[in-house]
């Protein structure tokens, strides 16, 4: 049973009519005395709240309600309405335990969407469950993992994958928070719908509205042609927002309006538009550190986080890495046409114990150049540590000269002298210690006009 608290009878009768022809049993109260009756006898599984009773506008009365309810029942879902919407008010409702915050007029199937998420949020429960028995009940073949932790994440992600949760995947850089964000939309009922991914990072301030919301042509200078944008791609399915810490102010606010109203216009055209879309986030700063710091806003917080999954970096889960490096020898086994590839117990037992900062992503690097400068069938611990000792990341005990001594250029030249020089001028072996192809490497060699007499590999 879902509860409508509003004063007004206007509005909990709209209300009413939405939910019950959608099929949702509704009760409705007047006020606080009548809600908070109703919510002690007969227990509702929703409450819809208005934040105004009288004719101020401050909210305060709906957020003392809040307090009362959560006092009676401190897990019903609470989504707060109202005509007098702010963004102090929204951070302070939540802040008191609402899970939404939606304001008068709202859309109706952003307000459905809403209803449903939560409801559907609340028929789960927590269970134990092995790898195999996961795999019985979802999709999740590219993730590699038994730690418990990924068990009890993967056990969270095939629960909330069915609502339209939005979903935020915390974690350091190279953890897989992409996969994650896939295994989201393929155990979700938009699977078969687009999954639009876009690294904020990469979306200049200028061009964040264009990217995001497309643009008619004459827009703007360059805007020769009409272009669609990334969430018009996205509707009906999952839009994967990597890097949202790296989002600057300006474009934080134009993002938390199509969150927050799931409306947006088309730059040039004053046409709004409607779209139905899965919010998928990730990055890996804190993003709390960062509200306090006033450089991320509080109000997108909360919009994106109904569900935070916080990854644990590799070196907390070092079982796994054994898994993980056996399931990247066996995909190049075939890459590389070398079916008798493993990796010594001795060498394996190494890499469990190595750092890794840069997780997963360093792991399967360090692994794949291995391969290809070591010709050997059996990777001993000597294979991995001298590519590891030419790994990025390295770089960090390394003393880089101070800016202004030298060029990007000059820096590039000297890196491939030097892995020319530790490979003895075996270009596959040199080139793979860079992360390049030996194409690309022959390619920088004549445009850097770097002698050399090729060895042979």
């Amino acid at each position: 049973m879902i509860l409508i608290i509003d004063d007004d009878i206007a509005v909990r009768v709209s209300l009413q009519l939405l939910l019950n022809s959608n099929k949702y049993d509704v009760t409705v109260a007047e006020g606080p005395e009548m809600a908070l009756r109703v919510i002690s006898q007969d227990k509702p599984d929703l409450i819809i709240l208005d934040l105004n009773f009288t004719i101020e506008t401050s909210g305060e009365e709906g957020l003392f309600l809040l307090s009362k309810i959560r006092q009676i029942n401190p897990t019903v879902p609470v989504i707060l309405i109202t005509g007098w919407g702010s963004i102090e008010l929204a951070v302070s409702g939540m802040k008191a335990g609402a899970n939404d915050f939606i304001n008068k007029p709202w859309n109706n199937e952003h307000l459905l969407q809403s209803v449903k998420t939560l409801l559907d949020l609340q028929e789960y429960t927590s269970e134990s469950h092995t790898r195999k028995e996961l795999d019985k009940i979802y999709h999740f073949q590219h993730i590699i993992g038994e730690d418990a932790r990924m068990l009890n994440i993967l056990d969270t992600i095939g629960r909330v994958a069915a609502t339209d949760a939005s979903v935020l995947i915390m974690g350091e850089s190279g953890t897989g928070k992409e996969l994650i964000a896939e295994a989201v939309h393929q155990n979700s009922v938009r699977r078969n719908k687009p999954f639009i991914k876009v690294n904020l990072g990469g979306i200049s301030t200028s061009l964040f509205e264009s990217e995001m919301f497309g643009h008619v042509r004459g827009a703007f200078t360059d805007a020769r042609f009409d272009r669609t944008g990334r969430f018009e791609t996205a509707h009906k399915g999952t839009i994967f927002l990597d890097e949202i810490g790296d989002l600057d102010a300006g474009s934080q606010v134009k993002l938390l309006r199509v969150l927050q109203d799931r409306t947006y216009e088309v730059l040039g055209s004053s046409r709004t538009k409607t779209v139905d879309v899965r919010i998928v986030c990730a990055t890996n700063k804190d993003l709390n550190e960062m509200v306090s710091r006033n450089s991320f806003r509080e109000d997108l917080l909360y919009r994106i986080n109904l569900i935070t999954i916080h990854l644990p970096a590799l070196r907390e889960r070092p079982k796994d890495i054994s898994l993980l490096v056996n399931f990247f020898i066996n995909n190049l086994k075939e890459i590389y046409n070398r079916p008798s590839l493993t990796v010594s117990p001795t060498a394996m037992k190494w890499l469990q114990q190595l750092p890794l900062p840069g997780n997963i992503r360093q792991l399967k690097n360090l692994v794949e150049r291995s391969i290809l400068v070591s010709k050997k069938d059996i990777l001993e611990t000597d294979d991995f540590r001298s590519q590891l000792e030419l790994s990025p990341a390295k770089m960090g005990s390394v003393q880089f000269p101070g800016v202004g001594m030298i060029t990007l250029e000059e820096m590039e030249i000297e890196m491939i002298k030097r892995a020319m020089d530790h490979h003895k001028n075996k270009i596959a072996r040199a080139a793979a210690s860079l992360g390049l192809t030996r194409s690309a490497l022959y390619r920088r060699l004549e445009k850097y006009q770097i002698p050399y007499d090729e060895a042979e590999d």
